[in-house]
């Protein structure tokens, strides 16, 4: 039996799931519109365990997105996965975030760019086939008109993530599909959790590091 807790953190929806051999069987989240991991997190694990009548020593290994995403939310979800693969003596497993993503279309002879919000006009990307295999490197970019375009020019291209939203009001390909108001969640990531469990495809737990992609920069609180 493999019981993986998966922590998705990495936008502002807090997300959790627990799966056993592959399949979710309970899943816990919320998109409040702030970032209020802090608050949820702890409380979901106890709830996703709860659900499925599950003992936290019953789990074999924890799953957290790795990034890009939200410095603050990325650093919550990982420092509490590290925690529970420390204290239970378990493997910890790292999954793309924009991978992961990706999983929720389902398309035929198409690309799928996932893109998560950053600053400005620029979004976290990668791009993916159909098979969910990745064929461009995920990037800072900053958008333009002609962003994609040698994508956009060969087949549909789906886009999903919080970045659509910019992206939209720039790209009008005839190629391009846009899906809206999608977030990463935990249970896209089981399915590549298993198959990083049954590989032992496992991080260094004293060692692991979010992937950033860009170094956090620290805005200053403006003053009443």
């Amino acid at each position: 039996m493999s019981l993986i807790l998966n922590i998705e953190t990495t936008t502002k929806n807090c997300s959790v799931s627990l799966s056993e051999n592959g399949n979710v069987i309970a899943l816990k989240q919320m998109n409040d519109g702030k970032y209020s991991h802090n608050e949820n997190l702890h409380s979901f694990i106890v709830e996703v365990l709860k659900e499925a009548d599950k003992e936290i020593n019953e789990l074999k290994a924890i799953a957290v997105s790795k990034g890009p995403g939200s410095y603050t939310g990325l650093r919550i979800g990982v420092s509490a996965a590290k925690g529970l693969c420390f204290s239970l003596d378990i493997p910890l497993i790292s999954i793309s975030t924009l991978q992961s993503l990706s999983l929720q279309v389902q398309a035929k002879d198409a690309y799928i760019v996932s893109m998560l919000d950053a600053r400005r006009m620029e979004v976290y990307s990668a791009v993916y086939d159909e098979n969910n295999i990745q064929v461009r490197e995920i990037r800072a970019e900053i958008l333009d008109e002609n962003s994609f375009n040698e994508f956009l020019n060969e087949k549909s291209v789906y886009f999903i993530g919080d970045g659509v939203a910019k992206t939209k009001t720039l790209i009008s390909h005839k190629n391009a599909i846009f899906i809206d108001e999608k977030l990463p969640t935990a249970s896209e990531m089981v399915q590549l959790a298993y198959a990083k469990f049954q590989e032992k495809d496992f991080e260094d737990v004293a060692y692991f590091e979010p992937f950033y992609l860009k170094d956090f920069v620290a805005t200053a609180t403006k003053k009443k």
